[in-house]
């Protein structure tokens, strides 16, 4: 019972023989596929850490600028991989800790939100740079920079095929793992930079247009930016308790008003990879007990977390 608002109320975990899913009765909102997940982030990590290694010794040895910018980009998702590794392991090690209201599920967005911070300030760095030697070409090492452009491309496309989301449905919520979404779109636009700097190269080996190289550069830091805008209204939305599925909320408001009751209030946000809260305000109807109201919810895909308050219908 809610003290301080007038009619009644129950929790959907107060009853746990008619909880919604098995995630109710303890809260914990982590996602289905948090372990594998995990697992491969940290495994990616090294390899990303070997190919960083690579691209930057690469691009100063051979003076390749765009070389630099894929190991610059690279040097972004090493720290994207590691602040989401940690952010798995401490939403694991504090999944049943009772001090987060509802759970420890939105580490993975916290971890997206900075890592697009620093994504954003590495666009900026690599944009100035390359600009700089856009305007003032230097000489690149084109034969042995090529190779390494080819080797980072195959090591982004098999780490981006590791961290692919597990083929499962998350109704309502079209971003499901947002710790792994992000770290396969980092990749996915890492090989996008890599294919950028062999037409750089080749183009400057073959045509004689010393340009090349560092426009290759330029292309990459825009789309370094670009990935850093999506990701930073992504997480920023979570983080912020946004609406996260205007049709999860269409779907609730229309079983609960069935009889006759009307929605006077509703808040629905996202607690972890698929699964969602909601709060309901509801007056009128015929059913006379929010858990008759909330049984109309149960099975829901989705919703893992419910809170329903009933008021007297307004006088006419």
């Amino acid at each position: 019972m809610n003290a301080h608002t007038p009619g009644q109320t129950v929790d959907a975990e107060t009853s746990a023989e008619t909880s919604l899913d098995a995630f109710r009765a303890d809260r914990t909102y982590l996602g289905a596929d948090h372990a594998r997940n995990e697992r491969r982030t940290r495994l990616v990590a090294a390899i990303c850490v070997a190919s960083l290694a690579m691209q930057v010794a690469g691009g100063l040895a051979f003076n390749s600028m765009a070389l630099v910018a894929g190991g610059l980009h690279m040097a972004g998702h090493v720290a994207a991989l590691a602040v989401a590794a940690a952010a798995y392991a401490l939403a694991r090690r504090y999944a049943a800790d009772r001090r987060f209201t509802f759970g420890a599920g939105k580490f993975g967005y916290l971890a997206a939100f900075a890592n697009a911070v620093v994504l954003a300030v590495t666009a900026i760095l690599v944009l100035a740079e390359s600009l700089g030697r856009l305007f003032a070409p230097a000489d690149v090492g084109y034969d042995a920079a090529l190779p390494l452009a080819g080797a980072s491309l195959a090591v982004n496309l098999l780490s981006a095929w590791l961290l692919r989301p597990a083929r499962r449905d998350h109704d309502h919520d079209e971003h499901g793992d947002l710790n792994l979404s992000v770290a396969h779109l980092h990749l996915t636009a890492d090989a996008a930079v890599s294919a950028l700097a062999i037409l750089g190269l080749a183009a400057g080996r073959l045509l004689g247009w010393s340009w090349a190289d560092p426009a290759a550069g330029v292309v990459g830091a825009l789309l370094i930016g670009q990935f850093a805008y999506v990701l930073l209204r992504r997480a920023g939305a979570t983080l912020l308790d946004m609406n996260p599925s205007p049709e999860l909320a269409a779907e609730v408001r229309r079983r609960l008003e069935g009889d006759g009751a009307r929605v006077l209030d509703l808040h629905l946000w996202r607690l972890g990879p698929g699964h969602h809260a909601a709060i309901v305000t509801l007056a009128g109807g015929d059913s006379r007990t929010a858990e008759a109201y909330r049984a109309r919810l149960a099975g829901l895909p989705g919703l893992s977390h419910v809170t329903i308050e009933l008021r007297a219908a307004p006088a006419a």
